[in-house]
């Protein structure tokens, strides 16, 4: 099956030839854990998730390399440890632990590594050494800097001018630096800080050197897939393009560069001030991950996505249709068409309207969910998991019944089903007479 996918590197969809068809290695950058996980985080952990689960379909399951990596080094993590009377060890423990169980609940598989930052210093400093040789990066007070100079197309993967990338990056101004847009590989610690030794002192590496020291460690020089958010191309991407091409006499880190949209809540970007930042942690406590999870997926991971009640809303009905039509069925072969979406760069909004289309094929469908990581419950058990979610509003109902009537005066059938789906779930029956639509609360 041929697979394609839109390619940061080439800003255009490529189509996907692994390295090694034996041994595909796909990287995605995970969290730093020093909270709680915000609801931004979860999109990424979902949409690699289903490519990982597309590569295992195609490829084999024992011939994909998912790694999705900790970092469990950072000043945030200082800060936080320091606010709670608390070792760095016991923060990241905790939040890795309560990250892991969040996106479990969120139906991703577990990757096949979960390298962490803390267990690769010995490659970073070795990764910094040549970098020195080599004249790539020099050593300042204390500091390695990458010496971006020394790259000719430094700037080229993300696609920005300098004065862009000087105020993308959000640039330390500081004397030791031979020029502005320099990064640190190495920083002191000091006064009690986490660190480590090295030839340059005791110290503690920076951010953008971990992810190429744990993909070097456990993946190799170049890989197949490198993802992460939009946020991520510039500047930590593009100064992992630098210092690994570097090290590795110009060989690419990554063949294929994948980068999932923007998340806002409600129409507005998500942030405290607002009162409208969400952890997974907080969402789980309201609503079903498989819900989540469905709701991530109804918008194309390329583009920019809005979390609403709403929407959670109507991927609960959606399920709870699809759980009917399945309960007690077999899966069966993934549809022809499902794969189809998905092999054109990810189209989970195309995959999710063929199985809207499959409901006289039930083994079908089934199939065809759980690629997608959907669907992996009994009836019984999703009615449990909906118990919290189903509050009937009389106004609600009779809003929704409104708009059904409308659809299937316009002969919008699919639109109709949706909304009778949405019901369903809420734990509305609803019966269609000449008189008229009725609906009742069903226990």
């Amino acid at each position: 099956m041929t697979v394609k996918l839109y390619n940061t590197k080439t800003r255009k969809k490529d189509t996907f030839e692994p390295i090694d068809p034996k041994n595909v290695r796909m990287y995605v950058c995970g969290p730093t854990v020093y909270d709680y996980a915000h609801i931004g985080n979860a999109r990424p952990a979902i949409v690699f998730d289903v490519l990982f689960r597309l590569l295992r379909h195609i490829y084999g399951e024992g011939n994909v390399t998912y790694a999705r990596n900790i970092t469990d080094i950072d000043d945030k993590i200082m800060v936080r440890a320091a606010r709670d009377g608390k070792t760095i060890r016991e923060v990241t423990e905790e939040t890795t632990r309560i990250y892991m169980e969040d996106v479990a609940a969120l139906g991703t598989l577990v990757p096949t590594l979960t390298p962490r930052a803390t267990e690769t210093v010995d490659e970073m400093v070795k990764m910094i050494g040549t970098l020195i040789d080599q004249g790539n990066a020099y050593e300042a007070e204390g500091h390695v800097l990458f010496a971006v100079k020394s790259m000719d197309d430094y700037g080229r993967f993300s696609g920005r001018s300098l004065d862009d990338m000087i105020a993308g990056a959000r640039v330390e101004v500081a004397p030791y630096k031979r020029d502005p847009m320099d990064f640190v590989l190495w920083k002191p610690s000091e006064g009690g800080e986490p660190g480590w030794d090295s030839p340059w002192g005791f110290g503690r590496p920076g951010w953008h050197l971990e992810c190429s020291a744990m993909i070097e460690k456990h993946l190799g020089e170049t890989i197949d897939i490198h993802g992460g958010g939009v946020d991520l191309v510039f500047p930590h991407h593009e100064n992992e393009v630098a210092q690994s091409a570097c090290v590795h006499n110009g060989a690419p880190l990554a063949n294929f560069w994948l980068h999932n949209g923007f998340l806002q809540v409600e129409g507005e970007k998500m942030s405290k001030s607002l009162g409208n930042f969400h952890t997974i942690h907080d969402l789980l406590g309201n609503w079903p991950g498989e819900a989540l999870r469905l709701q991530m997926l109804m918008t194309h991971y390329r583009q920019p996505i809005d979390w609403t009640e709403r929407s959670a809303r109507e991927a609960i009905g959606t399920l709870g249709g699809w759980y009917a039509l399945t309960d007690g069925v077999k899966a069966g072969e993934v549809p022809k068409s499902v794969l189809a979406a998905l092999a054109d760069d990810l189209n989970t909004p195309g995959a999710i309207a063929e199985l809207h289309k499959l409901k006289t094929d039930p083994a079908g469908l089934k199939a065809g969910a759980q690629l997608l990581g959907l669907l992996s419950h009994s009836a019984a058990e999703w009615k449990e998991l909906c118990v919290s979610c189903t509050d009937v509003n009389p106004a609600t109902v009779d809003a929704l019944i409104a708009k059904r009537i409308e659809a299937r005066k316009a002969k919008d059938f699919a639109e109709a089903d949706r909304i009778r789906d949405e019901l369903v779930a809420m734990g509305v029956e609803i019966m269609d007479s000449a008189g008229g639509t009725t609906w009742k609360v069903v226990n």
